[in-house]
Order: structure tokens, then sequence, then C-alpha cells
């Protein structure tokens, strides 16, 4: 029996994608400016950014990637290093948004010129993660990136003893971060120098924004999965030792997996250290990484779409579901907790589910679902006739 999108004409896909890109455009507009809907998806949005760029590393390239927020932090620090008076002996401003009467001392740049440099440092460190997973496969890859996130969590955490090197011009002998006090408040979103910021009861802008970056992420996933990067990713992830008797060279398309999925991490935390108008190291627990994660998992490893899907459902569950509609109704059975305090245990219920009833995900790749599919793959059983001379 032929599956449904078998039978759909071939436009069908495009139409879907444009009608749903048609209503996250106006999706504000039936709320109120400060709407908690509207609030928590522009989280989810952010969300997917993060998603879409592990994707790259683990849904197409097979890399397994346990210390992704260490590229959340990074692009949130650098907004905290770039965008705020966290350097308060500092007087650089470059093409900032609007202040009041009295310019406030410290590093205030562009949002999108700090996005730049977020892009860079989170590329760079991505490099620096794959260069130790070079030689090493399965559980030692996710060792050795755990421990990278880990890395990167205590700097944050002890970052206020921790000094910039004394040579780096500017910036010599300054402290690296602010620990568990954090660095606010940090400086809304103006894309056009001299204009007001972004206004925290007016999230409308910020939605938009967020659905900008995941449109642009969106094109670059697409391009690059049928790009000869992204077929050589896939041959990486489908066996390592023939795409490097192809001629696959190893070390590069690698080290380009981590460097760009890090670079999309980044943007992400860029715009999320301004929405949230802080950034602290509480906010980059391990949890957060295996959180992101299970958004692929759910979707559909290497399904640009099924990623999208899988980051939306999460993120609304976590942050509308459990809390605001589920949250009491273990007190309405007699039982005395709420529900919220089972987050990661229902995320984990949710995921053994899946991988018995549907292991390919929400929306799979179709090369997934083919090797998922009973019936089908190289393991199967073929029925010769052998005719006797």
């Amino acid at each position: 029996m032929s599956q449904l999108g078998d039978r759909l004409p071939a436009w069908s896909s495009k139409a879907a994608a444009f009608t749903l890109i048609a209503f996250a455009i106006v999706f504000p507009l039936f709320f109120n400016q400060a709407s908690g809907w509207v609030d928590d998806m522009t989280i989810a949005l952010a969300y997917v950014v993060m998603a879409l760029g592990l994707n790259v590393v683990v849904g197409y390239a097979g890399l397994l990637d346990l210390g992704y927020v260490a590229f959340f932090a990074i692009g949130a620090y650098c907004t905290g290093w770039f965008a705020s008076s966290f350097y308060s002996d500092k007087d650089l401003h470059f093409l900032t948004s609007k202040f009041g009467e009295n310019a406030p001392l410290g590093i205030h740049m562009n949002w999108l010129i700090v996005v730049v440099i977020a892009v860079i440092f989170c590329g760079i460190a991505g490099m620096i993660i794959g260069l130790p997973t070079l030689r090493l496969r399965g559980d030692y890859i996710a060792i050795v990136t755990l421990a990278f996130g880990e890395i990167v969590r205590v700097f944050a955490l002890n970052g206020d003893t921790v000094k910039v090197f004394g040579f780096v011009p500017f910036f010599g002998g300054e402290k690296l971060t602010n620990g568990n006090q954090g660095i606010s408040p940090i400086d809304g979103i103006a894309f056009i120098p001299g204009s007001t910021p972004f206004n925290p009861l007016n999230l409308r802008p910020w939605y938009w924004t967020a659905l900008g970056m995941v449109l642009i992420v969106l094109f670059v996933n697409i391009r690059l999965r049928e790009s000869r990067l992204g077929r050589a990713w896939i041959a990486l992830r489908e066996d390592e030792v023939a795409a490097a008797s192809m001629g696959i060279p190893l070390v590069k398309t690698k080290l380009m997996a981590y460097a760009t999925g890090a670079a999309f991490g980044g943007i992400s935390g860029a715009f999320l250290g301004s929405y949230y108008n802080t950034v602290s190291a509480d906010q980059f627990a391990f949890s957060f990484s295996i959180f992101i994660l299970a958004m692929i998992i759910l979707g559909g490893l290497g399904s640009v779409w099924g990623v999208v899907i899988g980051s939306i459902s999460l993120s609304l569950i976590n942050y509308r579901l459990i809390p605001d509609v589920l949250n009491g109704v273990p007190g309405k059975v007699g039982l005395d907790f709420n529900l919220t305090d089972l987050n990661f245990g229902i995320f984990g219920f949710l995921l053994v589910i899946m991988m018995v009833l549907r292991p390919e995900g929400l929306l799979p790749e179709k090369r997934r679902k083919l090797e998922l599919t009973e019936g089908i793959g190289a393991g199967d059983a073929i029925d010769v006739e052998v005719v006797q001379p």
C-alpha cells in the first residue's frame, strides 16, 4: 500500500511550507504585544535555530555532540562582552542604538556586529572541539564533547576570577565573566544605528527577528544538505571508512560540520542573551544540551522540517503545556508535587515512546525512514531461485 506522501503532488510540500511561513509571520498579530504566547514562541524559534545547528553535526554528519550548550554560552557572552556596560571602564560605542542623554560607559556595538563576532568565536570553538574527535567514534565522541561543554560551563561559573590575557589590546586584565551574578543589563536589538532598541513590553519585533533567523538558517541548512559538502557529511554518517576510500577528506569534513553547527548555536545564543537581558552561568547546564538533542530525535535526525516541528513541540511542552496547563493535575488527584518537578522525566518518557513507536521521528528524512522501515535495508534477506543446469 502506497504512503500518503507518495500520492501527493510534487508541489504540495512547497505549498505547505509557504502556508506555514505565512501563518508564522502573522501569528503575533492575534495576541497582544506582551502575550505569553508570543514570548513562548519567540524562545521556541530561537531553539529552532540551535536545533538546526546541532542537526548539522548529529543528523547530517553523524557526530554525537553532548556539549552543544557551550556554543549557546559563547554566543550569549558575546552580547555581554560587546553590548553592555560589563567593561565599565571602557568607552566604545559603534553603530549602537539610541541611548538616553548620557551614553553609558562600556562596549556597545550594534547587535548585527555582535552576531558576526559570535559566529566567529563559536566557529573557532567548534573546530577546537572537533580536533580531539578526529580519530574517535561513537561513545568516545560523546565523552569529549560532554567534557567541552562542562569546561565552558565551569569557565562561565568561575570567570569572575579569570582574567583576560594581559597582552590582549583593549581587554587586557579584565575578568572573563561575572559568574552566577551574571551580566546585566544587555543592550536591546536595534538594526539601524541611532534607532530605538526593541521594547521588552512589545515582543513582536523580537518574535519577527527570531523568525527571520529561522528562515535564514533554514535556507542555509537546505542548501548545505544538497551541496557537495552536505553529501560528504551524509557519506561520513553512513560509513566513515567507505567515505575516506572515496576521497572525502575526513578532517576537513568533520571540522566543517562542527564549525557550522557551532555558528548557528552562537547566533541563537546572541539573540537569547539580548532577549533575556542577562547572561548568567546558571543558564548553561548540561541538561540544556540534552534538551536540544531531544528536539532533533523527536523531529527526526537529519530532517530539516522535522527538527523545526520537534523544537517547537518540546519548547511549548516545556514552557506552556506543563507549567500552565498540566502543572496542577497531580494535586487534583491527591499527589503532593507539581508536574514541573518532573520535566526531564516527562521528556525521557516521550523519547522512549518515540523510540518504540516511531524511531525515525515525527517527520523523518527519506533516507533514514528507509533504513528504519521494516523489510527495507541492506540486511534484509533476498530470495533467489537457483536454476539447476
